[in-house]
């Protein structure tokens, strides 16, 4: 992948994370690229968390890709550690080049160095391609996930 970095976020990068997390059905309905502020001040809390990794993929100058890697220290497992990983995403541009993988390959070895037992994510129910993509990557759809908005 020649020129591609992965990198930790800054607040210049967030126009365009916010950008790729609204281009698809999903997004266009969750998010606001029009009004950064909810995100800027959710950058700040990130940026203060050490558990926390928002990274993007970097071709150029271009923000091509994006995700999000939480430490969870735990009792259950004998201690674990585990890693969640949430709001992967390609820029329409890049989807189909292996960058997914890279990402996901980035996000496993920082989970390994971490000393994490378990690497873990959710993924909407429509979102079947993404599916295909995890299970070839080793996942397993192992567990039924549930949420509450608040």
């Amino acid at each position: 992948m020649g020129d591609l970095e992965i990198r930790p976020a800054t607040t210049d990068d967030v126009p365009a994370i916010v950008a790729m997390l609204a281009d698809d059905p999903l997004g266009t309905q969750r998010e606001s690229p029009d009004d950064l502020a909810p995100y800027l001040t959710a950058m700040e809390r990130l940026r203060a968390d050490p558990n926390q990794y928002l990274v993007v993929a970097v071709r150029g100058e271009r923000v091509v890709g994006t995700l999000q890697l939480t430490i969870v220290p735990g009792l259950s497992r004998r201690g674990a550690t585990r890693s969640v990983v949430e709001g992967v995403r390609i820029h329409a541009d890049e989807r189909g080049s292996g960058l997914g993988s890279l990402m996901m390959e980035w996000a496993i070895g920082t989970s390994r160095r971490e000393g994490c037992h378990l690497v873990q994510l959710t993924s909407d129910n429509t979102r079947t391609d993404a599916h295909r993509f995890y299970e070839r990557l080793g996942f397993t759809a192992s567990h039924v996930g549930f949420k509450l908005t608040l």
